[in-house]
């Protein structure tokens, strides 16, 4: 039995086998029993990397950065219950966050001044990250469907001195009816399986897998994508992104979702090499899908040699894919969804 197979679900397992390549395995494997990186991001709004760096180096932290995030760093020597007690992380001067969540908004790339959408924002790191790059100029509209999430939200915006963002809480689905090509840049970071979050310390992070709710995201996840891509203004940016490994969520999802749009919707690449990724499949159980999307890229845990720059340290990413997608010019006539 290999490394991280003793207790996931064996239909899982055996469909990891078929979307991971056979000499990356193991190490995805790994990863599902790996100790996790502890991670972090300096909050730009209330300070600079560097002040962050000497301010946790007086308290014997020793921060390693990343080289694909000047705000990103690795904690390799100090202690998450110590730092969650530090100052800087009480006044919101740094943020708790994996490598793979920081990689969607760095894909993004939002500009100060810019109309942005986090279409599925709670609990908010990947709002705040978003915010700080905006550096707190332009329009941020954060918006999550779920009551209990928007407070958590709210309140992870005010500890990170999110000031200008609007908050909403409706369906995702109904935002491009709402805003309809309204956003610069969007991102869909939807709901999703969790696949690249499974841990062997953590039988709740597995314990409601099955197919069936593969199938379930797959279509509610189409629909947040349509939205999506409804609200993004033409020649905008939108980044769609999960965390989890299933190409019914992923490169399907993408697949039915560009035939929705009849070539007013397209799929480009990103805007720079994701680390420790790998292309996006154009086939699936002997089902044949869009050739472009090989520029989708989804990322493989417990890995640094993987195409792109290293990680900052093996076990440092979690299992993610992202694509980025952009408007044509002209109005939307998409078929319906129940014929793709």
């Amino acid at each position: 039995m290999q490394a991280g197979e003793s207790a996931l679900p064996v239909l899982f397992l055996e469909r990891l086998r078929e979307i991971v390549p056979e000499q990356h395995l193991d190490g995805v494997l790994a990863s599902f029993e790996s100790p996790r990186a502890l991670t972090l991001r300096v909050n730009r709004l209330r300070a600079e990397p560097a002040e962050v760096r000497a301010e946790l180096a007086a308290l014997e932290f020793e921060l390693e950065p990343v080289p694909w995030c000047e705000d990103a760093f690795r904690v390799v020597v100090g202690e998450r219950r110590s730092l969650q007690e530090s100052a800087a992380y009480r006044e919101g001067r740094v943020y708790l966050q994996g490598l793979s969540s920081m990689l969607a908004p760095l894909m993004l790339d939002p500009q100060p001044g810019e109309s942005v959408l986090d279409l599925c924002a709670a609990p908010g790191s990947k709002t705040t990250q978003i915010a700080a790059m905006m550096g707190g100029e332009g329009e941020l509209v954060a918006n999550d469907r779920s009551h209990k999430r928007l407070y958590k939200l709210r309140r992870v915006l005010e500890e990170q001195g999110v000031r200008r963002v609007q908050i909403l809480g409706r369906k995702g689905e109904t935002i491009g009816r709402t805003h309809p090509g309204h956003f610069d840049r969007v991102l869909a970071d939807v709901p999703c399986s969790s696949e690249g979050r499974f841990h062997l310390d953590d039988p709740k992070s597995w314990s409601d897998w099955k197919p069936s709710k593969i199938k379930r995201l797959g279509a509610e996840q189409r629909r947040l994508l349509i939205s999506g891509l409804h609200a993004l203004r033409p020649g905008g940016r939108l980044i769609y992104s999960t965390c989890t490994f299933a190409p019914e969520e992923n490169e399907a999802v993408i697949h039915r979702v560009l035939r929705y749009f009849r070539g007013r919707a397209e799929l480009v690449e990103l805007p720079f090499e994701a680390p420790c990724s790998i292309p996006g499949m154009t086939t699936w159980r002997g089902r044949d899908l869009d050739p472009g999307l090989v520029r989708c890229r989804r990322i493989l845990p417990g890995r640094s040699d993987v195409g792109g720059a290293p990680a900052a340290a093996p076990g440092g990413l979690e299992g993610f894919s992202l694509a980025c997608l952009s408007r044509t010019e002209g109005e939307i006539t998409g078929e319906s969804d129940r014929s793709t």
